[in-house]
């Protein structure tokens, strides 16, 4: 296996839940680098656009991290305040060689931080995926297949814990009328 590039990347997403395309951004992040910090964003927060706890977000983190003991996992808080988020982030994440985001807003915020790329920039042109984790929860919200988006492990979890279930008795037609108004 090749040495990584980089001693420090970050990393922050939601991941509400993880996806097959989030799944492969993690694995380029964990080849490229010696040191993998992973945020999960929107931490304090519990809606629609953030459906899982912070504890089941994690929990879906570490399933398809396993074996990867170069990652540690933070938590990150909306501040609604971007510039205080900043200073936040910074804080926690500390130098970086990497800051990996496909969110513009984020990566406007930290230009001046940190070297910026793309998921997509790390992951092999045979691994990428194109899936978001909101056709994830629209497919989930229907109560169509959704499965075959997310990691074998992952789909596991939210199943065998009725998360599927919650999640459209909570938030299926808030996310629906979401998806309504984004199309």
């Amino acid at each position: 296996m090749p040495e990584p590039q980089f001693a420090r990347i970050g990393m922050v997403a939601r991941w509400r839940p993880v996806h097959n395309g989030q799944a492969a951004a993690l694995r380029a992040l964990t080849a490229n680098a010696h040191e993998v910090l992973i945020g999960i964003g929107s931490s304090n927060r519990y809606n629609a656009r953030n459906p899982f706890t912070l504890t089941e977000a994690e929990d879906m983190l570490r399933l398809v991290l396993d074996g990867h003991d170069n990652v540690t996992i933070i938590p990150v808080p909306d501040l609604d305040d971007g510039p205080r988020w900043r200073l936040m982030l910074l804080d926690l994440l500390g130098p970086l060689d990497l800051f990996v985001t496909d969110n513009p807003y984020v990566a406007n915020l930290l230009k001046d931080d940190y070297p910026l790329c793309r998921p997509v920039e790390l992951v092999p042109l045979n691994e990428r995926v194109r899936v978001d984790g909101s056709m994830v929860r629209a497919a989930m919200a229907r109560g169509e297949r959704w499965q075959a988006w997310v990691p074998e492990q992952v789909a596991e979890y939210i199943q065998s814990n009725g998360l599927d279930v919650r999640f459209r008795k909570e938030f299926g037609l808030e996310t629906l009328a979401m998806a309504t108004v984004i199309s």
